[in-house]
């Protein structure tokens, strides 16, 4: 995306985070429905918690004039968080991500990376070369959610 930087997230972004993701959840096309997508994320995320478990991750967020993305990952490997906002999907920018998350698993010696991907994520994973390891479903505030489990060696 013209315009775009990649920078690593500060303690200053994670309630933009929490909006960026509540934003990718709820808005454009989704192979969920309404129902799902608020018992999966009822409002934003933000406060101390939601700071706290962000402080624990590699988060490298894109941002031009705003914050359009951002994916996180343990130093385990561990994918953990991966939203782009809907006017910025389709651009690439989730490759360019995925390719500084991965550059910093490696330097952390992770020799693959993981992750539970949702229904709307799974073809981006796929796409960079991630492979489901297995279909599940999780339960959340009433509503059940489908999603993969899915991996890539580095």
């Amino acid at each position: 995306m013209i315009g775009t930087r990649l920078r690593i997230a500060t303690a200053a972004d994670s309630d933009p985070l929490g909006v960026v993701m509540f934003r990718a959840i709820h808005e454009g096309d989704s192979p969920y429905t309404k129902a799902q997508r608020t018992a999966w994320l009822p409002r934003p995320n933000s406060g101390a918690d939601w700071a706290a478990r962000l402080l624990g991750q590699h988060v490298l967020l894109a941002q031009a004039d705003e914050i359009t993305g951002f994916m996180s990952v343990s130093q385990e490997g561990y994918v953990d968080l991966a939203y782009i906002l809907p006017e910025a999907r389709g651009q690439g920018l989730f490759a360019q991500l995925l390719e500084q998350i991965e550059a910093e698993a490696r330097g952390q010696g992770a020799k693959q990376l993981t992750t539970h991907a949702s229904l709307m994520a799974q073809p981006a994973f796929q796409r960079c070369g991630f492979v489901i390891d297995y279909q599940e479903t999780v339960a959340r505030n009433g509503q059940t959610l489908a999603r993969a489990r899915m991996c890539k060696n580095l």
